[in-house]
């Protein structure tokens, strides 16, 4: 039974010590987004405040990030244009974000898994404190300490986490006054061991 326990803990601690941890560098990392009208669309970014990216044998085995939803920002628009400060607010407001209850999102790999020369990463996305899958493939770098990560564009439905302004899901009269529920979102980040 000694034995046992020994060889067990052998392998948890070479299991733990063949896993590597690369720190999100927050400054060379963001999360592109875009949202759709009948009339056009608007895009922009969303910083991350911190996160990382687990690796065993030089696979992504895990990681978790925290998005600051207080840094959004619009791209489309001069950003001295008030209809970009108007916008920005809006996104912040309870009619979408709610940023002021809900600072942050975040956001936890589960699984990865090889398809050709990307990557299947399957994670759980928590916004407004509601938690709902995602996946979407990505292309990921890694030497000896540094990691690249870039996703390829991938749609959420923001109505699975009660983003409900201007929605289908939730109002019925609204004809061509809509938001669409898909948002295109595009992740970007680099990371040191």
């Amino acid at each position: 039974m000694k034995n046992l326990f020994l060889i067990l803990f052998i392998v948890i601690s070479y299991s733990t010590l063949a896993q590597k941890s690369y720190q999100a560098n927050t400054d060379n990392s963001s999360i592109k987004w875009k949202g759709f009208k009948p009339t056009g669309s608007h895009h922009g970014i969303i910083n991350l405040k911190n996160g990382y990216f687990t690796i065993e044998n030089s696979k992504i085995v895990g990681g978790e990030f925290t998005i600051d939803m207080n840094s959004i920002i619009d791209l489309d628009l001069s950003a001295d244009d008030k209809y970009n400060t108007q916008l920005v607010n809006h996104l912040k407001s309870v009619n979408f974000f709610e940023v002021s209850t809900y600072p942050t999102a975040k956001f936890k790999i589960i699984s990865s898994e090889n398809k050709g020369v990307k990557t299947l990463i399957k994670g759980e996305l928590t916004l407004k404190d509601k938690t709902n899958s995602v996946e979407f493939l990505a292309t990921i770098k890694i030497n000896k300490n540094d990691l690249e990560f870039h996703s390829d564009s991938f749609k959420i439905d923001r109505s699975k986490w009660n983003v409900k302004y201007k929605s289908k899901s939730f109002f019925n009269n609204l004809k061509d006054k809509f938001i669409y529920d898909d948002m295109e979102i595009t992740v970007e980040i680099t990371a040191t061991k």
